[in-house]
């Protein structure tokens, strides 16, 4: 079996510091406060695009804010 990879998130920890909610992030790139959260929660890996502009916003790093943790096989 293939190792399962896992996303590791840090946009939350970002986010709060920036003092920015759900909904002032997701209207600065043009998302819902669902996509967010859902990000925040590691149930949807964004796209490299969005990844990008989300560390834009940050002014960090894309590996700032996500990094690629190996889990289990499955």
């Amino acid at each position: 079996m293939k190792p399962r990879y896992d996303i590791s998130c840090n946009l939350r920890r970002h986010r709060l510091l920036a003092e920015m909610t759900q909904q002032d992030l997701a209207d600065r790139i043009g998302a819902t406060r669902q996509t967010i959260h859902a990000i925040e929660k590691g149930r949807y890996a964004p796209s490299v695009g969005l990844a990008l502009q989300l560390a834009a916003i940050f002014g960090v790093s894309v590996e700032d804010l996500f990094a690629l943790d190996e889990g289990d096989e499955s």
